[in-house]
């Protein structure tokens, strides 16, 4: 349900707002009782996202079954324990993770639904990765809005309402091609030509948002392309460089969508995951900003062929140039100024372009190779 249905009714409760018995409610400044757009009865009971050495959140992560969710839940059970993190998507897990740890059906678009899930699972940091990416999105604009950007409305209410610490990951197609691309600053012009860039643009500017107007701890990182052995090519402009693996191993051949020229920033997903909980865990008062870009090696199809080569050396690379995904590539920045992050919170990444090679080809079932290559 959009924030702006609600608008005019937050306005009269704002001005004044009734409990159940019908007692009148002084009202306080807003950004100090941090409510949102979606009032709630003034006897609803809010829990602080203050923790002391032997509280732990409990986690919330919408659109688990992902590139990142999967790994993220894994990364905090061990840090928070088992139970105080529930893993949610729209779709059936694999055994493994339903497994693993709760798992709930949670859709983004059921504002009730979701509501209640943060309430009875008194959920006090919500991790928000429901997204349609770049490619999908292209091709189903009304569906990637819903979810993007209505979805984004229903997680925000529901964060400032009941006071969650909130995390929404954004992305190097938050730039266009007006933006500066070498290096692309934190700040700067951004003028995405996607609906997956235009969304993330959105959310970015909609947490600032709510952080100022309602108190709303938001916090949010641009991620450059995400690699990782765990998971299958899930539809993003920088995908190619997670299937280059899997086809050099299978068939020794690869046919890249990308010029053999198009430098991307990208990451391991091990340090992507890293950074996400190194940002949620920092101090507010040492957070300048409420996104941030990440960082930690940027590559070229044909340098990442090259590095892929020293372990597969039969891997014939060529190219049959996607238009639409060069075009998005070519809006996009060429490499992240992250010096912000690595004031601020400490930042700073484990893997360049050879170990995260070595590390794919360990992951998928490549030690011959790599034993070969050394």
């Amino acid at each position: 349900m959009p924030i702006v249905r609600n608008l005019g009714r937050a306005a009269s409760q704002l001005l004044q707002q009734s409990s159940g018995c019908g007692c009148g409610v002084a009202l306080v400044p807003v950004r100090g009782i941090g409510v949102s757009p979606r009032q709630v009865a003034s006897d609803a009971s809010f829990h602080s996202v203050t923790f002391s050495e032997s509280d732990h959140p409990r986690v919330l992560i919408t659109g688990g079954l992902g590139q990142l969710g999967v790994g993220l839940a894994k990364l905090l059970r061990k840090r928070f324990g088992k139970n105080n993190v529930i893993l949610s998507d729209i779709r059936k897990p694999a055994d493994n993770v339903f497994y693993s740890g709760p798992f709930i059906f949670a859709d983004i678009l059921d504002y009730k639904n979701l509501r209640e899930i943060v309430v009875n699972n008194r959920i006090t940091w919500l991790f928000h990765y429901s997204a349609l990416l770049s490619a999908v999105g292209e091709a189903n604009v009304p569906l990637a809005r819903a979810v993007n950007i209505t979805g984004l409305h229903n997680v925000l209410d529901i964060a400032a309402e009941h006071n969650l610490r909130l995390f929404v990951p954004s992305t190097i197609g938050a730039f266009g091609p007006t933006s500066p691309r070498d290096p692309t600053p934190d700040l700067c012009i951004q003028r995405p030509r996607t609906i997956y860039g235009v969304s993330k643009v959105h959310a970015e500017l909609m947490g600032e948002y709510y952080h100022y107007r309602y108190g709303l701890d938001f916090r949010c990182l641009r991620y450059p392309g995400i690699i990782s052995a765990d998971s299958q090519p899930g539809g993003g402009t920088t995908d190619y460089a997670v299937k280059i693996f899997h086809d050099a191993i299978k068939t020794g051949k690869f046919k890249c969508y990308l010029r053999p020229d198009t430098r991307l920033p990208m990451m391991y997903i091990d340090d992507c995951l890293k950074a996400t909980l190194e940002v949620m865990e920092a101090p507010a008062e040492s957070l300048t900003m409420r996104t941030y870009n990440i960082s930690a090696m940027s590559f070229t199809p044909e340098e990442l062929a090259q590095e892929v080569q020293k372990y597969v050396p039969e891997l014939q690379m060529t190219y049959n140039v996607d238009q639409v995904r060069q075009a998005i590539a070519d809006s996009w920045p060429m490499n992240f100024d992250d010096s912000n992050a690595r004031r601020d919170w400490g930042w700073k990444h484990d893997y360049d372009l050879p170990e995260l090679v070595t590390t794919m080809f360990s992951y998928l079932g490549s030690d011959s190779r790599i034993a070969q290559a050394n």
